[in-house]
């Protein structure tokens, strides 16, 4: 007797839900995506017990017939693949977020699924039932155009789900994210979304356009975004990149806040994640996270959407092409904003003054800014013969900042000619425990951390010596040969002009394992086989050779810290303007090498509100 037999249809149907049905937010995203995919203009949502108790979605799209709505719940039953010159269905031409046909059966197999639908204003409405798997006939029904679908019971018919699921508040957070992410893809679409009566979101549906889009993100992720991001867009070879990233000021301390978007479809994908990264890596501390909102447009040809069973993740022809486009565009945004700071800074600053926060340590991160744990005074490592030069770069760079003294009182800055009014930072007025700069504006005034920035400015001048004239490499006495798992090996052959760029020289040594030749001096003292292990890592998971560059950085930033004007160093008010005018030309200088501002500005209404003058 033969030990092998086919599956019944129920048990194939409850295990195809196990892979697209994971918790109430999974069957969420599949039946909202399908009423954006139907056309629909609005979107209503309501759960109670985080979607175990009920689901139900309305929409005002193309609605169903009575034969469509039979079809809608076989498996593998779909409208969404179009058929190619052979008149095969073509899965390399996805235009549309569902194209599989599983979800409405798969919800039918753990649930109780109903669903009414009305095609048009002259078609009756329609009923079908699905009850864990067994389907009743198509009935007359009453309801608008469109089509609404009701599930309860979420997974009555596998008991044993239930078991793994988190807690009401849980699985309601979970709906609302899911929601939140499609939300930002289609901003012309109103979503409102309800848990218990309770309305959790209401978003009408926006204008199209960049300003549209800009209302739809604030609505979500707060008003603070809209006045803190930067527009992004760029395109290249046919790939168009458009959305919105914050200021490296305005981040936060995880990446919750990173969204990412492949053709309208809400991803979490390595690649992206990595770009991301690699674009922020100079400006935010490792702890740190930036905020954004990125929207990827590709031919669907070149970009794999089956990857995953919840089609989270995708897959790129030319992964290289995407990341270059992402982290240039990010780059080339943060660089035009320049010595711009979040406002948020500044509303950090008034709240700790208002609520009486203890005032942050000269030198420390202003409230609600964390403090990195690898921000310190650590020994200076030994940087070799180019880290030396570089050394001698930081220093030379703080030429003319004469050493006159420490007593704690205030420098009050020679009148001006010019009006403050003439630049962004203004002119500088004095010089608060020789280690705040006060500069006055046209509409207010700017503290200035003078090491914080001053760090920042020698920073910017020692990557543009090292981009002109090279990273200096030092030969090792004794070549280390390190074997590595995998293909980790190949890949870093791969990439191995890339790395030579960055003064790390390596060449194949037999099958594999790398021997390396030649190290950045800038690095001293170095953990070879740990850093090329980390390099193998990073080309493997982000295909980025970031530890090299992280290290690089670092290295870069302490000698820059160390280099830079300390707090307690009293300035003339000649060196604070100085001081000024370097920051607002030099890009990034609104924060230091941690990731922490550089200065604070108070509007001339928001110091009136402290002495309740408005």
């Amino acid at each position: 007797m033969s030990r092998i037999r086919k599956l019944s249809e129920g048990t194939v149907n409850r295990i195809a839900a196990g892979e697209v049905v994971e918790r109430p937010a999974s069957a969420v995203k599949e039946l909202a995506e399908n009423a954006i995919d139907a056309g629909a203009r609005h979107i209503d949502i309501a759960i109670q017990a985080g979607g175990k108790a009920l689901i139900q979605i309305s929409d005002d799209g193309c609605g169903m017939n009575s034969q469509e709505l039979e079809l809608a719940v076989e498996r593998h039953a779909t409208s969404k693949l179009a058929l190619d010159e052979t008149g095969r269905e073509d899965l390399l031409n996805i235009r549309s977020l569902g194209f599989r046909g599983e979800a409405l059966p798969s919800i039918g197999a753990v649930a109780r699924l109903t669903i009414t639908s009305r095609p048009d204003a002259d078609a009756p409405a329609q009923r079908i039932a699905v009850e864990g798997g067994v389907k009743s006939p198509v009935e007359p029904a009453a309801g608008p155009i469109g089509t609404r679908i009701d599930v309860r019971d979420m997974f009555y018919a596998t008991p044993a789900r239930l078991k793994f699921l988190k807690s009401d508040r849980a699985e309601t957070q979970a709906v609302s994210d899911v929601v939140k992410r499609l939300a930002m893809a289609h901003p012309e679409t109103g979503f409102t979304l309800t848990s218990e009566g309770r309305t959790l979101l209401r978003l009408p549906a926006e204008a199209p356009g960049k300003e549209g889009w800009l209302k739809r993100l604030s609505g979500i992720m707060g008003e603070e975004f809209r006045f803190n991001a930067l527009p992004i867009e760029a395109m290249r070879e046919g790939v168009r990149l458009e959305g919105f990233a914050g200021l490296p000021t305005f981040n936060r301390g995880n990446a919750q806040h990173q969204y990412l978007f492949v053709n309208g479809r809400p991803v979490r994908d390595k690649l992206l994640v990595g770009a991301v990264r690699g674009a922020y890596a100079d400006y935010l501390a490792r702890d740190r996270h930036p905020i954004v909102a990125l929207f990827v447009d590709i031919q669907p040809q070149e970009v794999d959407v089956n990857v995953h069973p919840a089609k989270t993740e995708v897959r790129f022809r030319d992964a290289a092409l995407v990341r270059g486009l992402i982290v240039g565009a990010l780059r080339r945004a943060l660089q035009e904003a320049g010595h711009r700071a979040a406002t948020t800074v500044a509303d950090t600053a008034l709240s700790a003054l208002t609520t009486g926060e203890r005032a942050p340590e000269p030198g420390g991160p202003l409230p609600g800014f964390a403090a990195p744990q690898s921000f310190g005074w650590r020994p200076q490592p030994s940087f070799g013969a180019g880290g030396a030069a570089a050394l001698r770069a930081g220093e030379a760079a703080q030429a003319g900042f004469a050493d006159l003294g420490s007593s704690a009182r205030v420098e009050v800055a020679p009148s001006q000619d010019v009006q403050q009014a003439d630049y962004p930072l203004g002119v500088a007025r004095g010089q608060l425990h020789e280690t705040y700069v006060i500069a006055q504006t046209g509409d207010g005034i700017v503290i200035v951390d003078q090491h914080a920035a001053h760090e920042r400015l020698v920073y910017e001048r020692m990557k543009k010596a090292m981009a002109e004239t090279g990273v200096t490499r030092q030969i090792l006495l004794l070549p280390e040969v390190v074997d590595l798992d995998g293909d980790g090996a190949a890949r870093l052959a791969a990439r191995a002009g890339e790395l030579a760029e960055l003064g790390f020289v390596l060449e194949p040594f037999g099958e594999g394992a790398v021997v390396v030749r030649e190290v950045p001096a800038l690095l001293g003292k170095l953990d070879v086989m740990g850093l090329v292990r980390d390099l193998a890592d990073d080309l493997t998971e982000l295909d980025e050779a970031l530890s090299l560059k992280e290290r690089l950085e670092d290295v870069c930033g302490t000698i820059a810290c160390h280099g830079s004007v300390r707090a307690g160093r009293r300035l003339t008010g000649e060196e604070m303007n100085a001081l000024l005018r370097e920051m607002e030309a030099t890009p990034h200088s609104g924060q230091c090498n941690h990731g922490r501002p550089t200065y604070v500005e108070l509007k001339l209404a928001d110091i009136e509100k402290l002495f309740g003058r408005r």
